[in-house]
């Protein structure tokens, strides 16, 4: 990838696409190969596939301090660090610094962020599933929020697609509440988890324990000759895949987007605003800040897709003011940057597994189990103290000689321990639905800018009674199940989690029926301004209980072919 532009020789475009990420990625290479010309804009650094990715190759015992960062460094990355497993050595450098790009908290939000092409699709953890319409459904059923206005026959088709471009392993289920798609072949589980999975079988109607869904490539298959090869079960994702054998933007959306000719990809481009006209009561362009010149910019275009993330499109939305918008693009309901979900996580339960020492595994498994949701399902399933549901990921292991080593410091009984591996253990960590609540949002502030002085988001949203209850029987499911697999010396943990911190942030620009509830309507299309389709995050109007990145995708490429087809009848 490197057509840049850097001049005044061209500014106007047929499309331009806001965010590199899962669904920047997905709008420019369709865009791209439905022959329009397309500007990419990021706001952060470039990164090349393969070459940009410092670390792939690297052992934990070349990084000082076995991979921990000094305290001068945490110091730049708090908030980044408040997950405890994406600010190391390794990959530190993926995400932003917290003293270079502040936000505020009237209550804790982990911001979780990563600026430069590829936006998180380079670190994200890869999990892809479905949607079905018992989520698509709920808020009606139940009355809460709004109705979507889609149902998963209309969105079945784009996930055959996206599966099946990018590759997902996984195993037939057929389960109403989790549909199957376009799968490669499963990922194995060790013994432990298969264990498991046998005796949540015996004992538990309803409930399955399978490998979790997730976009690696486990054939030989070629995908669109963009030599992606197969996974090496080497766990070292988060750095960037360098055979490409996960999905990512670097290593295959965005090469398809290039190799059509169609794509200009401008890096260091921060957009803060969409230019509207009201004569035409269209979008006209938008506008740049050169993030290291800091220069300005305007690019024009026929149509506009945001997807810089939930947070930020929804912010561009609301900088984005004029006589006709004066609180924001497209935000004549009011609902812009309320109703922000995300997944609850952090809590569930582990412990140990006798039986199978004479067992291990080869190979670093960049995956473990999944557990479906099981909860209001109908029937039993029903609880009476929360809505919704949850499934689980997580998995089993073997423990290595840091036991010993704290025990034994030298001597042949040291020597004799650090040569076995440790006991099994095993866990299960369960993801949780958060409710869409009106109140839950993010604002802007005016009066704390940044080094571009553009304003600073604040947040203010918070888990609820519905999800604290929901925790509960997290937990508790965990320890049974655990229990009934012969699982000893079961812990059960519920630690510190605020909102963002399943950094799965949705719902601040919803889609609905009526322009008076949502945002866009249900083909992503800005209700009041046509030519802006937004397909991040921000247009959920429900989370479900499953990793959203999928349904983006899918969602984004029904929403090219869309505008394409308005584009060539001349309606936006």
């Amino acid at each position: 990838m490197s057509k840049f532009y850097y001049n005044d020789e061209q500014e106007s475009y047929d499309a331009i696409v806001v965010g590199t990420g899962i669904s920047g990625g997905w709008a420019a290479k369709e865009l791209c190969e439905k022959g329009l010309k397309t500007l990419v804009l990021e706001r952060g650094r470039m990164v090349n596939h393969i070459t940009d990715y410092p670390t792939a190759n690297k052992d934990l015992w070349d990084f000082p301090n076995n991979g921990e960062l000094s305290p001068e460094q945490l110091k730049r990355q708090e908030k980044q660090n408040r997950t405890g497993y994406t600010i190391k050595a390794p990959h530190h450098f993926w995400f932003v610094d917290d003293i270079e790009h502040p936000y505020n908290e009237t209550k804790r939000f982990d911001w979780i962020r990563g600026y430069h092409v590829g936006g998180r699709s380079l670190m994200w953890g890869r999990h892809s599933y479905r949607w079905s319409d018992i989520d698509f459904e709920a808020n009606k059923k139940e009355g809460v929020a709004i109705d979507w206005p889609v149902r998963y026959k209309d969105i079945a088709p784009w996930y055959d697609k996206v599966e099946s471009y990018i590759g997902v392993s996984g195993e037939l289920l057929n389960l109403p509440q989790l549909p199957d798609g376009q799968f490669e072949p499963m990922m194995e589980l060790n013994c432990v988890e298969q264990h498991v999975r046998e005796k949540v079988s015996d004992n538990f109607d309803g409930r399955v324990v399978t490998a979790g869904r997730v976009a690696h490539i486990n054939s030989d298959k070629k995908f669109d000759g963009l030599n992606r090869s197969s996974c090496k079960f080497r766990n070292r994702c988060v750095r960037g895949c360098p055979f490409g054998a996960y999905f990512s933007s670097n290593s295959s959306t965005l090469p398809a987007a290039e190799r059509t000719g169609n794509m200009t990809l401008r890096p260091d481009s921060i957009v803060h605003e969409i230019m509207y006209d009201s004569n035409t009561k269209k979008a006209t362009g938008v506008k740049v800040i050169d993030r290291v010149t800091k220069e300005t910019y305007e690019f024009k275009a026929k149509v506009i897709f945001l997807c810089a993330s939930a947070i930020a499109s929804t912010s561009i939305l609301m900088q984005s003011k004029s006589d006709r918008f004066p609180n924001g693009m497209g935000n004549d309901s009011g609902e812009l940057g309320h109703n922000i979900m995300d997944h609850h996580f952090k809590t569930g339960a582990r412990g140990k597994m006798d039986g199978f020492d004479d067992k291990y595994y080869k190979g670093r498994k960049p995956n473990g189990i999944y557990i479906p949701r099981f909860r209001n399902l109908g029937g039993d399933s029903n609880m009476k103290d929360f809505t919704r549901g949850y499934g689980y990921q997580g998995g089993a292991g073997r423990g290595d000689y840091e036991d010993a080593a704290a025990e034994l410091s030298h001597g042949k009984a040291f020597k004799d321990a650090i040569l076995k591996p440790g006991g099994w253990t095993m866990n299960m960590l369960a993801f949780g639905e958060i409710l869409p609540y009106h109140d839950n949002k993010m604002t802007l502030d005016y009066d704390k800018v940044d080094q571009w002085g553009l304003p600073t988001v604040t947040f203010d949203a918070e888990i609820k009674e519905n999800e604290l209850n929901m925790r509960k029987d997290m937990q508790e499911q965990a320890a049974t199940m655990l229990e009934k697999s012969g699982v000893r010396d079961i812990e059960i943990y519920d630690d510190e989690y605020a909102l963002g911190l399943g950094i799965h942030e949705m719902g601040t620009a919803r889609m609905g029926k009526n322009p008076k509830t949502s945002v866009v309507n249900a083909n992503n299309q800005l209700h009041s301004v046509k030519n802006v389709y937004v397909t991040d995050g921000s247009f959920m109007t429900s989370a479900s209980c499953v990793n959203p990145s999928l349904t983006y995708m899918a969602f984004t490429a029904r929403a090219v072919d869309h505008a394409a087809k308005e584009l060539k009848k001349g309606s936006i």
